[in-house]
C-alpha cells in the first residue's frame, strides 16, 4: 500500500505514520524552506551525527517516523503536476488543508480522482466538509473545549481543564486509520475509492460516549 501525505502537524501526520508501521510505503510532502510546521515545534532539536543541530524535534519524530520525506511547491504548477503524477501510483493520499484550499490547485479529490478513480482520499479537518463551520479551521485545544470533554475533566467545583495530550488529534488519526483500512477494503470488493470526511468535532464527539 502506497500512501501520498500532505498532512502537517498531528492528526494526519500520526495516521499516515501508523499506516507506515504497519507496512505501507508512506511519501510525505513537505513545504520548501520550513517543512511540515511541526519541525519548528522546538527546542530541543536533535543533532545530527557530526553534533550539529537540525529541525528533528520530539513532536515532529512522534507522528513522522518511517516516511520518505521530499518537498515540493504545490503553489507552483510544477509542484502540482509532481503531486498528481505520484497520486498515480498511489493507494491512499491525505491531506488537512482548510475546506477549499486544495481545489484552487487542482489537488482536490476529484482532480486527483481523474488520474486515479481508484484512490483514497482522506481530509482531515476542524468541522467537516459540509456545514456552517466548514471554513473555520480546527485545532485541538478548541475542539475539546466546544466538544464537551473538558467539561468532565479535572476538579468537579473547578473550571474546566484541558487534557494533558492533543487527545483529539491523536483520536482523528487512529479514525482515519479506520475509515483508510475499511475504504480500501471496499475498493478490494468493488473497485471503486472514496473520499474519507474525517472531522476533529465529529470525533471529539464519538469518543465521549455515554457522557
Amino acid at each position: 500500500i502506497k500512501i501520498l501525505d500532505l498532512t502537517r502537524v498531528l492528526a494526519g501526520p500520526l495516521s499516515a505514520q501508523m499506516l507506515a508501521d504497519l507496512g505501507a510505503e508512506v511519501i510525505k510532502i513537505e513545504r520548501p524552506g520550513g517543512g511540515d510546521d511541526a519541525r519548528a515545534f522546538g527546542p530541543p532539536y536533535l543533532q545530527d551525527p557530526e553534533g550539529k543541530a537540525n529541525n528533528n524535534n520530539s513532536f515532529y519524530l512522534c507522528a513522522n517516523r518511517n516516511k520518505k520525506s521530499v518537498t515540493v511547491n504545490i503553489a507552483s504548477p510544477e509542484g502540482q503536476d509532481i503531486i498528481r503524477e505520484l497520486a498515480k501510483s498511489c493507494d491512499v493520499m491525505m491531506e488537512n488543508y482548510k475546506v477549499g484550499d486544495l481545489k484552487r490547485y487542482k489537488l482536490d479529490y476529484d482532480a486527483i480522482r481523474a488520474v486515479n478513480p481508484g484512490i483514497i482520499y482522506c481530509s482531515v479537518t476542524g468541522f467537516g466538509q459540509t456545514g456552517p463551520y466548514r471554513e473555520r479551521p480546527g485545532y485541538d485545544f478548541m475542539i475539546q473545549g466546544m466538544g464537551g470533554i473538558m467539561d468532565l475533566t479535572g476538579d468537579p467545583d473547578g473550571e474546566p481543564q484541558k487534557i494533558g495530550v492533543a487527545y483529539v488529534d491523536i483520536f482523528t488519526g487512529v479514525y482515519s486509520v479506520v475509515g483508510i483500512l475499511a475504504a480500501l477494503r471496499q475498493r478490494d470488493a468493488t473497485g471503486e475509492g472514496a473520499h474519507l470526511d474525517m472531522a476533529l468535532l465529529d470525533v471529539q464527539t464519538s469518543v465521549l460516549a455515554n457522557q
